[in-house]
């Protein structure tokens, strides 16, 4: 495949990285604490903080699978239940505006790490628990999707708060 082409690609994802991120703050911005945590996805559904912890913990998991990937020769990565997490880590007591502070500050080491890649690092393989076989531009493509499909779960919720 083209170089350049690729390049351009890689660029362009990593864009995408940074503008997800400021997606959330805009989306947030006008939020409370309370409502943070009042507003569902349905009933059985989670919170905005919810929503935006899971967001978080899985931008560390996407950079930790990418480190593993770029640092060994095929690894096998971790399958992780992200109902648990919600629980064990008990998402609903958690700052929202803090978490998005967080996941701010990992993104930026995501971006950073990404950018950082040779050539040859980004063919790299990683044996998905689900999907088998990725590459480390599968495992950045993957980030920009997961925050787009969370973005929207967020902005259902919040077109739910009366104005």
């Amino acid at each position: 495949m083209n170089v350049e082409f690729l390049t351009r690609t890689r660029n362009r994802h990593l864009k995408l990285m940074q503008k997800t991120i400021d997606t959330y703050g805009h989306v947030l911005k006008d939020l409370t604490p309370e409502q943070a945590v009042a507003y569902t996805d349905g009933p059985e559904g989670w919170s905005v903080v919810e929503v935006l912890c899971h967001v978080r913990d899985f931008n560390e998991i996407f950079l930790q699978r990418a480190q593993l990937m770029a640092a060994h020769d095929q690894p096998a990565l971790q399958a992780y239940d992200h109902e648990a997490l919600v629980v064990e880590r008990d998402y609903k007591s958690q700052d929202f505006r803090a978490v998005y502070a967080d996941l701010r500050a990992k993104r930026e080491e995501a971006i950073r790490f990404f950018e950082a890649l040779t050539p040859e690092q980004w063919e790299r393989v990683g044996i998905h628990p689900e999907v088998g076989p990725i590459t480390l531009m599968d495992s950045m493509i993957q980030v920009g999707h997961h925050d787009a499909d969370h973005l929207e779960q967020l902005t259902r919720i919040i077109t739910q708060i009366p104005r």
